[in-house]
C-alpha cells in the first residue's frame, strides 16, 4: 500500500482511499492534480457533490463510490475515472481523452463540447447527451433524451436505447449509432446506409464500452450537409 499523502487543506488522506464528507471537493481534486496520489484513488461519500475529479492531466485510474452532482470528471485528460453511481448536469464536459464511466444514470449535457476519450453511461443519459461534441466517443447502454448531439461535430455518439425528440439536430460531421427508436431527427439529421466500415467501427465501440450488442442491430445517422451554408429554399430549417 503506498504511504499516508497529506495537503495543506487536510491534516491526512489514507493512501488508496479518500473520504469526501471529510477532505472535500477541493482537497481532493488539489491531491490528483498534485501527483501526490496514488495511481489507484477510491473518493468515498460523494453524497452528490459537484465538479468532482474535475481537470485530471494524468493516467490515473479514480473510482467514486456513489451519486455525484454537476461536472464530475470535466476536461478530463488521461484519466480513467468510474462513478458507482449516477452523475448530475455535463459529467465527462468538455474532457480531452481519457475514460469515464457511469454505472448509472447521467443527467442531461452529458459529455458537451468533449473533445476525445471515451464516456460510456452504463443507465440512461438525460436531454442534450453529447450537445457540441467535437471528437469524443459516447455509448449509452439505455436511452438518451432529446436534442442529443445538437451540433455534433465529430466524434461517435452510441445508443443501445431509443433516442428522444430532434436527434442529431444541426449535426455537422460526428456519427450517431441507434439501436432502438428515434422519436424525431432534427434539422438536417437523416438516416444514412450502415456499410461494413460503420459495422466494424460500432464493433469496437460496444467492445470498448464492454456491452454485448450487436452491431448489426443498429442504424446509423448523420448530417444531409444542407446547413453547412445559407440557401433560401432551406430558410425554414434555420
Amino acid at each position: 500500500m503506498a504511504p499516508t499523502v497529506t495537503t495543506d487543506q487536510q491534516p491526512a488522506v489514507t493512501s488508496a482511499v479518500l473520504d469526501l464528507s471529510k477532505n472535500g471537493v477541493r482537497t481532493a481534486n488539489a491531491l490528483l492534480a498534485s501527483g501526490a496520489a496514488p495511481d489507484e484513488l477510491t473518493i468515498t461519500n460523494p453524497r452528490g457533490a459537484h465538479a468532482v475529479a474535475c481537470g485530471l492531466t494524468r493516467d490515473v485510474d479514480v473510482t467514486i463510490d456513489g451519486h455525484v452532482g454537476y461536472y464530475c470528471a470535466g476536461m478530463n485528460q488521461m484519466a480513467t475515472v468510474t462513478i458507482n453511481g449516477s452523475a448530475g448536469v455535463g459529467v465527462a464536459e468538455n474532457m480531452m481523452s481519457g475514460t469515464v464511466r457511469v454505472r448509472g444514470d447521467a443527467s442531461q449535457s452529458a459529455g458537451a463540447s468533449a473533445h476525445g476519450g471515451l464516456l460510456v453511461i452504463e443507465g440512461n443519459a438525460g436531454a442534450r447527451c453529447g450537445i457540441s461534441m467535437k471528437g469524443v466517443d459516447i455509448v449509452v447502454g439505455g436511452s438518451i433524451g432529446h436534442m442529443s448531439a445538437f451540433m455534433g461535430q465529430a466524434g461517435r455518439l452510441v445508443v443501445c436505447g431509443d433516442a428522444g425528440e430532434a436527434l442529431g439536430d444541426s449535426l455537422y460531421e460526428a456519427r450517431i449509432y441507434v439501436r432502438g427508436t428515434v422519436a424525431s431527427l432534427g434539422a438536417d439529421c437523416v438516416r444514412k446506409p450502415m456499410r461494413d466500415e460503420h459495422l466494424i467501427e460500432l464493433r469496437e465501440l460496444l467492445l470498448s464500452a464492454g456491452f454485448d450488442a450487436d452491431a448489426s442491430d443498429f442504424t446509423r445517422y448523420g448530417s444531409a450537409r444542407q446547413l453547412y451554408n445559407f440557401h433560401v429554399d432551406n430558410a425554414t430549417a434555420y
